[in-house]
């Protein structure tokens, strides 16, 4: 547990340990340091993630969340420089040898606003796979519609496979795109704002759906709604100024704070 104790006697920062005896631990992260060119963009962010739960990031425009985020699946490569150990399964992905797209197939992404390709539902979800030489028609079919099954739109698209995926709705193109993510068949699954530009019933059918997945991948989800992390996280973790100041339980994070910055945000005084 990371813990310097500040105003008041609480703490400056709170670090949720993980029991490694009870808990499978499917990422860590460890003396992270990203860098946009001489600026430090992030530091103080060891992190573990445990497997099959939805671990939600928060905090102010510009704290650092997304980078975070992007830097658990090499995403900042090319963008950022990034210092230490990240953590898969207890490889450290960030290695100039490690190949970036296998580890991109292991830990899927999802960005903010959909974005499928200018091809048919059918060839955005096994673009990936046909790429990699996979042109078995009954193969590709099968992954069509389990992964369209498994992000809760195959019923909405099953008759209209053929059709651009363009012609979607923001909802429906948003689980399109978890679904081409799914069929690399990942076992994390990263999501940057995913709901940001969802109605409400979009938004709460994406829910529905990323509640079903965790039985089968860890998620870690980037959201600006404080609601939807309560509602839909198992943890969270408070990021701001680059740095996480509080991981814990959500409920924990949301009705009893350890840290008086993190209560002091989630109670809407800043941000």
């Amino acid at each position: 547990m990371q813990n310097t104790v500040g105003l008041n006697n609480k703490p400056k920062r709170f670090i949720y340990d993980f029991n490694p005896e009870e808990t499978e631990i499917t990422m860590q992260t460890k003396d992270l340091e990203i860098y946009y060119g001489k600026t430090l963009a992030m530091h103080n962010a060891d992190l573990q993630f445990q497997k099959n739960t939805i671990t939600a990031l928060i905090g102010p425009s510009g704290s650092g969340k997304s980078t975070f985020l992007r830097a658990l699946n090499r995403m900042n490569d090319g963008v950022a420089t990034v210092k230490g150990e990240i953590l898969y399964q207890g490889v450290d992905i960030n290695q100039p040898k490690i190949d970036v797209y296998e580890v991109r197939r292991r830990i899927g992404m999802v960005f903010q606003r959909p974005n499928p390709f200018a091809k048919s539902i059918y060839d955005n979800v096994t673009f990936a796979l046909q790429r990699r030489g996979i042109h078995d028609k009954k193969t590709l079919d099968q992954v069509v519609e389990t992964t369209l099954k498994q992000a809760a739109v195959w019923d909405q698209v099953k008759d209209s496979l053929n059709k651009s995926a363009l012609s979607l709705s923001g909802g429906q193109a948003q689980r399109v795109c978890i679904a081409r993510a799914l069929a690399v068949q990942p076992d994390v699954l990263l999501l940057d704002e995913p709901a940001s530009a969802l109605d409400p019933v979009s938004t709460q059918q994406l829910e529905a759906t990323l509640r079903e997945l965790k039985k089968d991948y860890t998620i870690i989800i980037v959201t600006h709604n404080m609601q939807q992390a309560a509602r839909l996280s198992d943890y969270t973790v408070f990021f701001n100024m680059g740095e996480a100041i509080e991981y814990n339980k959500t409920r924990k994070v949301f009705t009893r704070p350890k840290v008086q910055m993190t209560d002091d945000y989630v109670s809407g005084n800043f941000g």
